[in-house]
């Protein structure tokens, strides 16, 4: 059967200073639309029913999620000891899915994407469990580049084979993400996608290829399936998390697996990275500046300004965050914003709690 696991651990530290420990990123409403978890679970709920959609996540995050999923089961929520990347969360996930359901298949997404045109959204997950149900394949949703973008990571297809349906493409490679002029490159030649994060295989099938792969996280995933539903289950996952280092699912596997296919997408999408990400989002006067509360700009272009408690006034700048929270204000230039976290880096250093 089809279930759906959003991954939800973090706390998306380059939203900094509005997402918080006790508000992360994907609770907020960032862009006028409810919160990021919301429109999640609703893009997913046509495709999946609640008893079949799981969330991955930390512990201290689940009763703040748990109040916008009020229709989610409450043994639904697959609890990661601590955050070690998104290899692990899935792995972690695929060992609860198939203690409940050995045929499962797997829709694997993030908790705070943004997508518009959900009717093509939902047909390449068609497409992708097509692919994947009754085979070894691992599915990816690779979104159409429309510029060079250098904050994604790449999908690169492999053209010199035939499509293996409309818009499935087997998977030549995986790149990072790449400075301006290979981005450039990327758009030129059409064989490269945007890396979405998105993911559709079934669930014994991602543990064969953990095993391949990732022997020694396996080995621990064999662990917590054999403690699971036993007194033992959270220490046994903890010590496994503890023990083992994280890794991406791109790096630990689907650079690897020899079956590894792409589902176009040409729907609206974006990662809501950053905060210029939300500026590009967010309707722009005829100088290019975004705003919300009261601000007022002068001779001012391309900045994004959201106040809050107070007044926040412009003159002569091009091309800053400014982002008020109330206890603490942020400045920084657009094109640095990827670089926020830093701030949370240091806070951390200096057990700044309250700002963190």
């Amino acid at each position: 059967m089809l279930h759906s696991v959003i991954m939800a651990g973090g706390i998306g530290a380059r939203f900094w200073p509005i997402s918080r420990r006790r508000k992360p990123k994907q609770l907020l409403d960032l862009l006028g639309e409810g919160s990021l978890m919301e429109q999640t679970m609703e893009r997913i709920a046509p495709l999946v029913p609640p008893e079949r959609r799981w969330i991955v996540t930390s512990r201290p995050q689940v009763e703040m999620i748990r109040s916008v999923t009020a229709d989610l089961r409450e043994n639904r929520f697959i609890v990661e000891p601590m955050g070690r990347n998104t290899a692990p969360a899935i792995g972690l996930s695929a060992v609860h899915l198939l203690h409940s359901d050995p045929d499962a298949v797997m829709i694997v997404l993030p908790a705070d994407h943004r997508i518009q045109d959900l009717a093509a959204f939902r047909e390449c997950l068609r497409k992708a469990v097509e692919m994947t149900e009754q085979s070894e394949r691992l599915a990816t949703i690779g979104i159409t580049p429309t510029r060079p973008e250098t904050g994604y990571g790449y999908i690169q297809t492999d053209r010199t084979a035939k499509e293996l349906a409309p818009g499935v493409w087997r998977v030549k490679t995986f790149a990072e993400k790449p400075n301006a002029a290979t981005a450039k490159l990327f758009l030129e030649s059409g064989e490269f996608l945007w890396n979405s994060g998105i993911f559709v295989w079934r669930a014994d099938v991602i543990m064969r290829q953990l095993a391949e792969f990732q022997p020694k996280w396996y080995g621990g995933f064999q662990e917590i399936a054999q403690a699971l539903g036993t007194p033992d289950e959270d220490e046994v996952t903890r010590r496994v998390f503890s023990v083992l280092k994280g890794i991406s699912i791109d790096y630990a596997v689907m650079e690897y697996a020899p079956q590894v296919v792409v589902v176009q997408g040409t729907f609206d999408w974006s990662d809501v990275g950053s905060w210029d990400e939300i500026w590009r989002l967010l309707p722009r006067d005829a100088d290019g500046n975004a705003t919300r509360g009261t601000a007022r700009l002068v001779q001012s272009k391309n900045n994004m300004v959201l106040a809050k408690e107070q007044m926040i006034a412009l003159v002569g700048v091009e091309d800053l965050i400014v982002v008020d929270a109330g206890d603490a204000i942020l400045i920084c230039p657009r094109n640095q914003s990827q670089r926020v976290r830093a701030i949370v880096d240091e806070l951390e250093k200096r057990n700044e709690e309250p700002y963190l």
